[in-house]
């Protein structure tokens, strides 16, 4: 992809992803009065506290984070992060307050501030770029153990700073309400960037490989692998299709193995990730 072409793609994910997150935090999260995670909960204390500007708020607190995750995370990730801080810092400053405020059920309140911060921070992460603040630890975190889904890690690093909110102002069901939204949140954030990897995995027993193999690469385009195997019982030679494709392809791929070979026994399994060609991967940083 032309080096424009690209840029231009991170910032249109980064732009909606900050309304997003803008949306869900001045427009609900805000009015409900809810202890936020991460550099947001600490803006939204301090704007408590002394009406402090969160988007402003939220700049001078990543300074110094910036520094440290600066030499970790490279100089890309780092100059995409920067663009990133500014443009959410707009959108909640001026944009956010353009909507209208949503005063009504706190939970419903919660479901929504959840699922829109997770929308909108799994949009920027997939374009290898973060809003600061703790996104910059979770980052960096996810770096050194990238084992750990950038989900759990959000969830784990956040809860301290929603127990110390809703402790602050004495809000009991402020705490509920905020691990709901640190819940919904990583799991919106896990969803959205595990599930464009996760697929199905089809394991075809047939006598007819090749023929199988070349009717999914017609129908579907994507490869698949012929193991040996043998039946349990005669221990006649059997084939064994190996094939991984997305949620939508396997509805083809069952359908083709039909036509080629009714007598074929296809089974049908969940894959949670899919590593290769055909299949994004995501990676943290600039020198993944």
């Amino acid at each position: 992809m032309p080096k424009y072409k690209r840029i231009l793609k991170e910032i249109t994910y980064e732009i909606i992803g900050s309304i997003l997150i803008a949306v869900g935090i001045y427009n609900f999260a805000v009015a409900s009065q809810f202890p936020m995670t991460g550099f947001s909960g600490i803006s939204m204390i301090l704007n408590r506290l002394f009406g402090a500007p969160i988007g402003l708020t939220l700049i001078i607190l990543n300074i110094p984070v910036s520094i440290l995750c600066y030499r970790l995370l490279g100089r890309g990730f780092f100059l995409r992060s920067l663009r990133c801080i500014l443009i959410s810092s707009l959108m909640i400053d001026y944009l956010a307050p353009l909507f209208p405020i949503y005063t009504g059920d706190r939970m419903i309140s919660a479901i929504c501030t959840g699922v829109l911060g997770g929308l909108g921070y799994a949009l920027i992460y997939t374009q290898n770029s973060s809003t600061g603040g703790t996104d910059f630890i979770i980052m960096a975190i996810k770096a050194l153990k990238p084992y750990l889904s950038l989900g759990k890690i959000a969830f784990l690093s956040d809860v301290g700073i929603i127990l110390v909110g809703g402790i602050l102002f004495r809000d009991m069901d402020g705490i509920v309400y905020g691990m709901l939204i640190n819940f919904l949140f990583a799991l919106a954030v896990d969803k959205v960037i595990y599930g464009v990897n996760a697929g199905k995995l089809a394991l075809i027993v047939t006598d007819h490989g090749k023929e199988v193999c070349s009717a999914i690469d017609d129908c579907c385009g994507r490869g698949s692998t012929i193991l040996r195997g043998a039946g349990g019982y005669q221990e006649e030679e059997k084939q064994v299709v190996m094939c991984a494709c997305d949620n939508k392809q396997m509805y083809f791929v069952q359908q083709t193995v039909k036509e080629v070979d009714p007598g074929a026994f296809t089974i049908v399994l969940e894959s949670n990730e899919v590593h290769g060609e055909g299949f994004h991967v995501f990676s943290v940083g600039d020198h993944n």
